[in-house]
């Protein structure tokens, strides 16, 4: 049997080494992160070094500083300018809601008027009625349309909307009804004017839609002429940097001028002062339309709309005729509240005034109180006659042509509206003015901004040049 030789097998070499591993990518993960901030800091230190790497360091960041500046002035500017704009478009929708006021009232004292007159209302009364409902709801319609939905005063003007066909309703049956000698025409008289003036009543509800309003109106003017602090901080932290960046230059060139950056000094300097004087001039302008119209107007439409209500009193007097008592239990409710408005109106006439002083808006005022005081004569005297039970003696000193309170009542309302066309001519003068003064602002930040970068940047090339 034959054997194959006893041979040892050789032993096996060793193998080829393993791949190194794949190194982590760059950036990725916390540890990367730190890692790239530590690679980008130590090529900043050594381009800090050389003087080429200094100025490249020094006009990225002037040009960053002015990028920033005409940014945040932009916004500031374009912010403020909106607010101007609002101020003045909302000074109408101040207007209409104060004329909504009016228009409300007034159709409730027609309407108490007219039934005074008898059985047959004056077609003149009806008339007088109608226009007021009508004016009413365009200007229901006129402000809804000015209106963020959802807001307090989209709200008010549905409550109005809803509540008002319930009134005029009211008033066509307390017609009908007088039209038929029934004294129930009263009582449907009396609670057509308690749906308008009770609490969350339309009047009230008109009311707190002018205040709303004119809040609005009032935060929208300060947000208008409140200072942009943040870009002329900015601005003059540009003008210093661009400022230091000059005088390292000269000191290193002994060169007096830098045409770079000294026309991006030029063009931060003129963003600054543009804005410094947009923001004077606009705010002065938005100031006056502030006291010397808003300031008046707010007066006076709180005049006016305590005159409405006073003279609403007063032609319920008559119809209720005592059977609507205080809360003494004695005095004619009526009465009372007429007294009480008459007192407040003369008091927001004298306010009026005041602020009206030296200009043309205070002579028809002037009237306007005059007219209060003849307006009080001459209810005295109508009063007098109904609590001795001259009713139709009454009747003819409250109501009618001559001296009458209700020609009175004409006067007052007169002056007040005389004078509110004033008020808000000035208001809308002064407003638009305001406006003006911000139009370009933003955009002229932005450019100016961005010239100045560019002239920044061209400027330190000029002196990296040199190294080349």
């Amino acid at each position: 049997m034959t054997h194959l030789p006893n041979t040892a097998a050789p032993p096996a070499g060793p193998g080829p080494p393993p791949p190194p591993p794949p190194p982590p990518p760059s950036g990725a993960g916390p540890g990367g992160r730190r890692e790239a901030w530590r690679e980008a800091a130590v090529r900043v230190r050594r381009a800090a070094r050389t003087e080429p790497g200094r100025l490249r360091i020094i006009g990225a960041g002037l040009a960053l500083a002015v990028v920033v500046f005409g940014a945040v002035a932009a916004w500031q500017s374009a912010d403020r300018f909106a607010s101007a704009d609002a101020v003045v478009s909302r000074g109408q929708t101040v207007k209409d809601t104060a004329d909504l006021y009016g228009a409300l009232a007034d159709a409730d004292t027609q309407a108490a008027t007219g039934f005074l007159s008898g059985a047959t209302e004056p077609a003149s009364v009806q008339d007088a009625y109608r226009d007021d409902i009508a004016r009413a709801a365009g200007l229901l319609s006129d402000v809804a349309e000015n209106t963020e939905p959802g807001s307090r005063s989209a709200d008010l003007i549905a409550g109005i909307t809803e509540q008002l066909p319930v009134y005029t309703g009211l008033i066509e049956r307390a017609r009908a009804e007088n039209r038929r000698g029934l004294p129930l025409g009263g009582a449907y008289l009396r609670y057509a004017n308690d749906r308008m003036t009770r609490p969350g009543g339309i009047l009230p509800d008109a009311e707190a839609l002018y205040e709303e309003e004119s809040g609005q109106l009032r935060a929208q003017s300060g947000d208008a002429q409140s200072w942009p602090y943040a870009a002329l901080a900015l601005g003059v932290l540009a003008l210093a940097a661009l400022a230091a960046a000059q005088r390292r230059n000269y000191r290193h060139t002994h060169r007096v001028f830098n045409r770079g950056l000294l026309t991006a000094t030029a063009a931060c300097t003129a963003a600054v002062l543009w804005l410094v004087a947009a923001q004077a001039v606009g705010g002065l302008g938005l100031d006056n339309a502030d006291r010397h119209g808003q300031r008046s107007l707010t007066a006076l439409n709180a005049a006016r709309i305590n005159a409405l209500k006073a003279r609403a009193d007063e032609s319920l007097t008559l119809v209720s005729r005592g059977s609507v008592v205080a809360a003494d239990g004695r005095t004619d409710k009526y009465e009372v509240d007429f007294g009480a408005k008459t007192k407040t109106l003369a008091a927001e006439l004298d306010h009026a005034r005041a602020l009206a002083a030296g200009t043309g808006g205070a002579d028809p005022v002037t009237d306007a109180i005059a007219a209060v005081t003849t307006w009080q004569e001459r209810h005295r005297r109508g009063s007098a006659d109904g609590a001795a039970g001259r009713f139709q003696d009454a009747r003819e000193a409250l109501d009618g042509p001559g001296a009458t309170s209700e020609q009175a009542f004409d006067d007052v309302n007169t002056g007040i509206a005389t004078a509110i066309g004033y008020e808000q001519r000035e208001f809308t003068t002064s407003a638009r003015d305001g406006r003006g003064a911000l139009t370009l602002v933003w955009l002229g930040a932005a450019l100016l901004a961005a010239l100045a970068a560019v002239s920044a940047i061209l400027g330190v090339g000029r002196r990296l040049s040199e190294f080349r």
